[in-house]
């Protein structure tokens, strides 16, 4: 996986590569869809969420590059399985998903591989953690319709936060903001496509 579908795409961060050669994938998925554990794809899980393909979470990452000690905020916890990789570099990550049984799961998973340095919680993520800001870095793993603009508020000074924008024809642009004072910077990453993100300053959740 580290070579084939990370290096030779365009992933040179090492500390990345190494996070995803360490960390057992399989360890995050149903037993239905272990044995595709490392294709080059997004897998499903429960609630109708997915567990993305290796190179979008690779290039989250790089794209993020959080230092061994940066307090870092995570926006749909998922299986947990990126929420390892981002703890595999970061000194400490809060993660936010908004349904409880996968909240439960993924915490039992990164318990279970050693991981004291996250904790999960259950909320609205798209409305962050205005009570734990400022934070290092935001990685966001559901599509945001727009400039997510009150999670931008809780980056602190060079903080970095990477999210799938809506970009039309049902498509997002995974997009890296950085401050820099009082202005931030936005730099466009790849086309993908995501599940929505549902909350108060996400999308509506459809019955």
């Amino acid at each position: 996986m580290v070579e084939r579908q990370l290096r030779r795409r365009g992933i040179t961060d090492e500390r990345v590569l190494a996070a995803m050669g360490s960390i057992p994938r399989e360890e995050f998925l149903p037993e239905s869809v272990r044995s595709r554990a490392y294709a080059d794809s997004a897998l499903p899980i429960a609630r109708g969420q997915t567990v993305s393909q290796p190179w979008i979470v690779a290039a989250i990452c790089q794209a993020l590059s959080p230092g061994p000690t940066a307090r870092l905020l995570e926006i749909g916890t998922g299986s947990g399985y990126s929420t390892a990789v981002l703890a595999e570099m970061a000194g400490v990550v809060v993660s936010v998903e908004r349904h409880p049984d996968l909240a439960a799961s993924a915490t039992e998973s990164l318990a279970r591989l050693g991981f004291g340095n996250v904790e999960v919680l259950v909320g609205d993520g798209s409305t962050g953690l205005a009570e734990r800001a400022p934070f290092d870095a935001i990685a966001v793993h559901a599509a945001a319709p727009a400039a997510p603009r009150t999670l931008l508020s809780q980056l602190g000074e060079g903080g970095a936060l990477v999210a799938p924008i809506a970009a039309g024809e049902d498509r997002e642009m995974l997009t890296l903001y950085r401050r820099r004072g009082a202005e931030i910077d936005r730099e466009a990453i790849s086309p993908v496509a995501f599940v929505p993100l549902i909350g108060a300053e996400g999308y509506a959740e459809t019955p």
